[in-house]
């Protein structure tokens, strides 16, 4: 993992497989203690979950999203955690939320030829570019879901 100390402001995205099957009550667990923890530390972010996979973007200070992904990579509930994106960012793109959280549905069939799964892209991101695309697209996406 490539985070360091500091004040500033950053971007970071992790992958992580459940390490046991997670339903709506242990996810409800989850965002409760994210959302207070992360009030209290300045972190804010959106956490994705489909079929056994957790995509996370945590945003804030840089010791304090250090501390919590310090924190994520001894939960017993993740394995398989990689970090795909840690950038030093100038304004949050989940500010509004301490942490919002939403369930990604699996496509059912083949997606038509010319459309991407960001949710499998930022999965798979081999390049910093690759997953802040992926980042991007997924918060345009959440971001519907909320004003809908």
């Amino acid at each position: 993992m490539s985070i360091t100390g500091g004040d500033e402001l950053v971007s970071v995205v992790y992958v992580s497989r459940a390490k046991a099957d997670v339903g709506d009550d242990t996810l409800r667990d989850i965002l409760t203690e994210s959302r207070e923890n992360n009030a209290q530390s300045g972190v804010t972010g959106v956490l994705l979950y489909r079929d056994g996979r957790f995509v996370q973007v945590l945003e804030g200070p840089r010791d304090s999203v250090q501390s919590l992904v310090a924190t994520i990579t001894a939960d017993p509930r993740h394995g398989d955690i990689r970090i795909v994106l840690d950038e030093p960012i100038d304004e949050r793109q989940f500010g509004d939320w301490t942490m919002e959280f939403r369930p990604v549905a699996t496509p059912q069939r083949k997606l038509p030829r010319g459309f991407r799964d960001s949710f499998d892209d930022l999965d798979a991101a081999e390049s910093p570019d690759s997953a802040a695309r992926a980042v991007h697209d997924i918060g345009l996406w959440v971001k519907a879901r909320t004003r809908a």
